[in-house]
């Protein structure tokens, strides 16, 4: 029997799972933090820091009481949880780690191929000697390895030990034990996380099982494609086969979309609550989510259950962007409403606004403003700016 979504339960249920329905003002704590990332899965890690990195951003918007220390803790110290590639960079907990080692072995020849026709012949030359450094010396950063004579010229030019010390990464042989400056430093996978997350090994049906249900259950309901790509551990044929043997722990669900459209099938455990039960409505409080949020990763997706558009226009010329070059979703309860463009000038000790854009459909009310500053005001406290400087014609005035 098919279950029957609306789209207003559809997005509650998503909400849900991915941790934006709780308290967002409840004490959280190390142990909470650590259960928050086990509950959503991992969170994406992010170079650009225009108001806060993406990591830090994504877990303060679940919980204001989040501390970067418990997160350094927990990764540099405690080692429960580590850094790897999902679909792109994330933090992971440490306890999927025997899984990765299946991502390990499927790369390693992949990436000797791509590797090789990009750097040529040879580039394999440091990885023995890179290894057996790091095994004698300790951690490392890419820096401490780098030969004098060599012309750097970004990541198509990294230096032969570079090369090693990504690929070493990259197959499991060295994890990150932490970060400088948000530099990587690398040492043995073994040093770095506790022994009983390295064994014992999964053997390849337990793999791509463990695979699939963990991601349809942080998902709520799913196709095989999603399924696949929500880890980007195996393909989507490999989800489709199983999805076809577990027929019955299965049941299939037909989704509502925000525009009213036909609505799309998808998977569901056949435990899937009948309507929403005991599923918390979201806070009605308006949250900045960054563009790396979990909640939006799926851009068709989102677009399907939110009926919202969105892109990261970092790379899009000035001349054609849309909106900006990093701007911040607005969710409100269980809508996204809006998005906002805006940066902290740590030399001011301002969070500056520079440009907002409601949703079409979205009534801009005296309230929905108060609970902007509210949040605005929260997040400029936690990036340690001193307050939030509204600049000129920063809500579209003409």
């Amino acid at each position: 029997m098919t279950i029957l979504l609306s789209n207003a339960e559809a997005r509650r249920i998503f909400l849900a799972r991915q941790g934006l329905s709780a308290p967002p003002g409840r004490l959280l704590g190390k142990e909470g933090l650590l259960q928050l990332i086990q509950d959503i899965g991992f969170v994406q890690v992010d170079s650009i820091a225009t108001v806060e990195r993406a990591h830090h951003q994504i877990l303060f918007s679940r919980n204001q009481t989040y501390r970067r220390e418990h997160l350094a803790e927990l990764l540099e110290k405690d080692g429960e949880l580590f850094e790897h590639w999902t679909h792109d960079a994330s933090i992971i907990p440490s306890e999927f780690f025997r899984y990765w080692k299946h991502r390990f072995r499927r790369k390693e020849a992949s990436i000797l191929e791509r590797w090789r026709k990009w750097q040529g012949e040879g580039f394999d030359r440091a990885f023995e000697e890179t290894y057996e450094r790091i095994a004698a010396g300790g951690p490392v950063l890419s820096r401490d390895l780098k030969v004098d004579d060599h012309k750097s010229g970004g990541w198509w030019n990294w230096h032969p030990n570079k090369t090693a010390l990504e690929y070493l990464w990259h197959t499991g042989k060295l994890a990150i034990a932490r970060r400088e400056n948000f530099q990587k430093v690398y040492d043995l996978s073994e040093r770095v996380l506790p022994p009983h997350h390295h064994a014992p090994d999964v053997e390849h049906d337990a793999f791509v099982d463990w695979a699939c249900r963990s991601a349809l259950e942080r998902l709520g309901f799913a196709t095989h494609g999603e399924i696949a790509a929500f880890w980007a551990l195996i393909s989507p044929e490999e989800a489709k086969a199983w999805v076809e043997a577990h027929r019955d722990e299965l049941r299939p669900v037909s989704i509502e979309t925000a525009d009213g459209g036909k609505p799309r099938g998808a998977y569901a455990f056949a435990d899937f609550p009948a309507g929403l039960g005991d599923i918390p409505e979201p806070p009605a409080r308006l949250r900045v989510l960054s563009p790396f949020d979990p909640l939006i990763r799926d851009r068709n997706r989102t677009e399907r259950l939110f009926g919202y558009f969105y892109r990261i226009e970092v790379f899009v010329p000035e001349p054609k962007r849309q909106y900006g070059y990093y701007v911040f979703p607005l969710l409100e309860g269980d809508r996204l409403v809006g998005r906002i463009d805006m940066k902290a000038d740590r030399k001011a000790g301002t969070l500056d606004v520079k440009r907002l854009w409601w949703e079409p459909k979205v009534r801009v009310s005296s309230g929905r403003l108060e609970k902007l500053e509210a949040e605005l005001a929260r997040l400029a406290k936690f990036t340690g700016v001193e307050g939030v400087r509204y600049l000129d014609g920063w809500r579209g005035e003409v």
